[in-house]
This record gives structure tokens, sequence and C-alpha cells, in this order.
């Protein structure tokens, strides 16, 4: 992997000038098999008091709500099935948020509950109430400490991990820099446990260019997400200019040396090119409805020349949607293009597929939109 020399210095540069902040723990360092772990607990609130009494404005994502019920119900009972493990969400969740509100009571700070599904913040408007409230928290100078609504959350409307969650929060308030503390060093080019000559990698400076599935293999075992899920999200906030350090959350005094420029874990730097909140919102806050199979010539104008998809390069259309849907768009192979938010309804595009504008017409009568994705509409598979 080829570093630029100058990647230390966009580290430093950043992280001295960031002002809000999501932190972000999985389970595998908060919790032992017992459950919760009292002392993770107490050392990441003074670490992140420390932080808050510098000026940081601290967003905490956790995981543990799961885990921490298990143990007070039992193993089989929080086993298996959905409803299982909700139920043992349920009676976790509370003892988690009093085990921070203890342990942040120490040092005099306010924390504030904030338990978010997928289908929050793919509303626009409930995205923007959401925002608004988190907001207004950090302005009072609160510690919005965030987790999955797994008590209530459907498979279809989950983000499938808190990584995930991360990336989606750090869209939500703006935030400068994510830290995400696991119970590795970072990321490594293959799975260290299982191969010894894996080497540490300090830099990801492209990240979207890599194939993050051959590097991730395995995964901890205490949470959902393991290294893959972490690298996911980092490519997501990476595509908003949102930098993702991958540290060790078991290290003594961790974020205080992260944010006193010690050069641990491995730091996943932004993307050049970066996706406006609003195409970040569509690429990743929405679930596609249908898929739009393009030619290779409409394929080729979208991708090379920042086109709009029009009706003539359109070979296909699957599922039943309505105007102002997302869909897919993919090619003739079925390789990814983009996503984007169509014109027209699935049973209008059968109808007009293959055809030129004023050959719409005839069949549609007049229409208010040429394009079936508008380019603004549209974000590309080569952004993501």
């Amino acid at each position: 992997m080829e570093l630029s020399t100058d990647w230390r210095e966009q580290r430093r540069r950043i992280l001295e000038k960031a002002k809000r902040v999501i932190i972000k723990i999985g389970s595998a360092v908060l919790t032992t098999e017992k459950g919760l772990d009292p002392r993770v607990v107490n050392r990441l609130a003074d670490q992140i008091a420390g932080l808050h009494d510098r000026g940081l404005e601290i967003v905490l994502v956790t995981s543990g709500a799961v885990a921490a019920g298990r143990c007070v119900l039992g193993a089989d009972k929080a086993a298996g099935c959905m409803v299982h493990k909700q139920a043992a969400s349920a009676v976790g969740q509370s003892r988690l948020m009093h085990s921070y509100d203890e342990a942040f009571a120490h040092y005099e700070k306010i924390t504030a509950q904030v338990l978010l599904t997928k289908d929050d913040l793919r509303s626009r408007e409930r995205f923007l109430n959401a925002r608004n409230t988190m907001c207004r928290l950090l302005d009072w100078k609160v510690i919005p400490i965030v987790n999955e609504n797994d008590t209530v959350a459907v498979q279809e409307l989950k983000f499938g991990d808190n990584d995930a969650l991360s990336s989606m929060v750090a869209n939500l308030v703006g935030a400068d820099v994510i830290i995400n503390l696991t119970s590795a060093d970072g990321v490594f080019d293959d799975n260290p446990l299982e191969n010894p000559d894996a080497r540490f990698v300090p830099i990801i400076e492209n990240i979207s260019e890599l194939n993050l599935q051959s590097m991730c293999r395995g995964k901890t075992g205490a949470g959902t997400g393991g290294m893959l899920s972490k690298l996911m999200a980092a490519r997501r906030a990476a595509t908003i200019g949102v930098p993702t350090l991958i540290v060790s959350g078991r290290q003594k005094h961790v974020l205080e040396r992260v944010f006193d420029l010690e050069d641990l874990g491995t730091w996943i730097a932004p993307t050049q090119k970066m996706l406006s909140g609003r195409k970040f919102w569509l690429a990743y806050h929405l679930d596609p409805a249908g898929t739009i199979v393009v030619d290779d010539g409409a394929a080729r104008a979208l991708t090379g020349k920042g086109k709009s998809l029009l009706a003539a390069g359109i070979a296909g259309v699957e599922g039943n949607f309505g105007m102002g849907a997302l869909v897919r768009i993919v090619g003739l192979d079925g390789g990814a293009v983009g996503v984007g938010l169509t014109n027209f309804k699935a049973v209008e595009l059968r109808k007009i597929q293959g055809l030129s504008s004023p050959e719409i017409e005839k069949i549609l009568g007049p229409c208010p939109h040429q394009e079936v994705v508008h380019r603004d509409n549209m974000v590309l598979d080569s952004s993501l």
C-alpha cells in the first residue's frame, strides 16, 4: 500500500481542530461473560469527561444492552430468535444507561438516552427532528448516549450493527471525526488471529478502492459486527468527509492519548470527492423499492459523463414502485451503477423504456420531467 507523506499531518490537524466527536464502543470492549464491565464504563466516563472539559462535544454510540440483559436473564433466555434478543435488550438497556449515569455523575456530567431505528432516519422529517434534538443537547453540554432501539426495530429496519449507526449519527450531527473503540489494535491486512504474519495498517487513504471482504475474515464474539462492519461504516463516513480512527479500547487512557496526538490505531482518511448530506441520506438511509436496468451506453453516460438517466437508456424494470421511490440502477450484467429517485412509476417506465422524449409524450401525454432519474437525485456506486 503506497502512502502519502502527509497523512500524519492531516490526522494531527483534524484532531487538533475537532469540535464534535463520535465515540463508538462495542460489546467486545464493554462487556465480559458476566455482563457489563463496570471498570470499563468508569474508565470510559473518566476519559470522555476529560475531553468534554477540553471543550469537545461528545456523542457516545454504545452497544451492550443485549449483553447486559443476557447476564440478568440467563444466556438461554436471551439466545436464539430476534424476539428473545429484543426482550434482553429491553432489560439490559436500562441497566446500561444506569451504569453510564452513575459513572458520569462523578464528573457532574449530564447524559441523555437516544434510541434510534433506521426508520427514524429514513423519514426526512424525523431525520431533521432527530438532528435538532441532538444538536440542542450538545448546545446544552449534555452527552447523548445513542443505541439502536432493538426492542422495537424489525429486521428490515435495523442498522445491522452500531458501527453503521455511528456513521449515520456522524452525518446526523455533522461530526468532525469518529473514534471506534474495538478489541483490536486497529486494522491488519489479514486476520491476525489466523495469520501470524498479518501486518498492521496504520493508514487507509482510499478506502473506496479496497476489497474490504478480503481484509476482514472473522469477528469478535460479543457483538454483531466485526472489522468488516467497522470498515464499511468508515467508508460511509469518509464519503461525507468524516475520518474514522479504529483503535483498541482496552489501552489505558486511549482517548486522552489520541487527542494528545499519539500515533495509535488505524486512521481512515476522508475521501477527496465527498457526498452532500442529502446524497448520503439517499445512499444509506433509504431502501431501494425496485431496480432499473440500463444499457451499456446509458451506463457510460451516467458514470463517465455525469448525465441524468433517460428512458432511452433503460433496458428493463424490476419491481412495482411509485414516483419518487428510490431505485437501484444496474447494468446489463447486473453490476451496480448507483441509486436514485425516479420521476416515473414502474408501470410507466415499462411502457416507455427505450423510447426518446417525443415518443414518451405520445404514450403518457405531457410529462413534467424528461429525466427518469435526474443526476442531482442520483448517487453513483463509484462514489460510495
